[in-house]
């Protein structure tokens, strides 16, 4: 199966990550042929510029922990807005139908990928996503996230587990 492009990926609108971040996620690919799916991850690491609200970062700890367990996975980050994927038979069947969720999409399409790669029997699944911790990231204020959407993001991440 031919495809016009060879990576897809996006960013938040927000641009917290910058785009030449881009060209870290794009090199993970290149060098790393198993790689399917590279994430940015915000880990604060000396040498690095990561700015978050403490509350954002503690919620966030809590969701990805909630994620992880849910998907059977050791990911430390879900919800950054730093993705990029290698188009192939795979990733492009996953995008076919449309989210469960408005907020946690990210979620399901890591859900959707490990779904795929368990009935096709792959091995070492875990080393097909590849978290880059991020060079810089920083926290935008005017989150449109209100407090009735946390509680839908419970109940979506639930869905998606028994969905998949």
């Amino acid at each position: 199966m031919s495809h016009k492009y060879d990576r897809l990926g996006y960013w938040d609108a927000d641009l917290a990550t910058p785009l030449n971040a881009i060209l870290d996620l794009n090199h993970i690919l290149d060098n790393m042929r198993d790689v399917e799916l590279v994430m940015g991850t915000r880990v604060k690491l000396l040498g690095r510029k990561i700015i978050r609200h403490e509350y954002r970062h503690y919620a966030g700890r809590v969701f990805a922990t909630m994620a992880s367990m849910i998907l059977r996975l050791p990911i430390y980050d879900t919800q950054c807005g730093a993705k990029l994927l290698r188009v192939n038979e795979y990733t492009q069947s996953i995008l076919e139908k449309p989210f469960i969720s408005r907020w946690i999409f990210d979620v399901e399409l890591i859900t959707r990928l490990v779904s795929q790669w368990k009935q096709e029997n792959f091995e070492n699944i875990h080393l097909r996503i590849y978290e880059f911790p991020l060079h810089e990231w920083v926290d935008i204020d005017g989150s449109k996230i209100r407090f009735r959407d946390i509680l839908k993001v419970g109940i979506d991440l639930f869905k998606i587990r028994w969905s998949y």
